[in-house]
C-alpha cells in the first residue's frame, strides 16, 4: 500500500506529474496561438512589401493617406465640421423697449 501510494504521490504531484504535464500543455497552446498571431502579421507585411516593390498603388495609397500628398492637377478640399448649437440651452435675449441704433464708426485715424 505504502508502495502504491508513493508512486500516485509521484504521478498527480511529483517532478513530470499531470500537475506538470498540464501546465505545459497550457503553455504550448499559448504559444502556438502567439505563433499564429505572428504567422498572420507576417504574410501581411510581406504582402505590403511586394506591393510597395511591384506597383505605385501602394505608394500613392500611403502617400495620400498618411502625408496627406495629392497628386498634381488635383484640388484638395478640407471639410471642418462645426460643433452643434445647443440651442434648448441658451436662453433668449431679453426684449428691450430701447430702439435700436445704427453701430457707431470705431476706425482709428492714422
Amino acid at each position: 500500500m505504502v508502495l502504491i501510494a508513493l508512486l500516485q504521490y509521484r504521478l498527480w504531484l511529483g517532478d513530470g506529474g499531470i500537475a506538470e504535464l498540464q501546465e505545459l500543455q497550457a503553455r504550448i497552446d499559448e504559444l502556438t496561438e502567439e505563433g499564429e498571431k505572428r504567422r498572420e502579421r507576417n504574410a501581411a507585411l510581406e504582402a505590403d512589401v511586394r506591393d510597395l516593390k511591384e506597383g505605385t498603388d501602394a505608394i500613392e495609397e500611403r502617400a495620400r493617406q498618411e502625408l496627406g500628398m495629392i497628386k498634381q492637377g488635383e484640388t484638395f478640399i478640407q471639410v471642418i465640421e462645426m460643433p452643434k448649437n445647443k440651442t434648448h440651452d441658451r436662453k433668449p435675449p431679453p426684449k428691450s423697449s430701447e430702439p435700436k441704433t445704427a453701430p457707431q464708426n470705431t476706425e482709428m485715424p492714422r
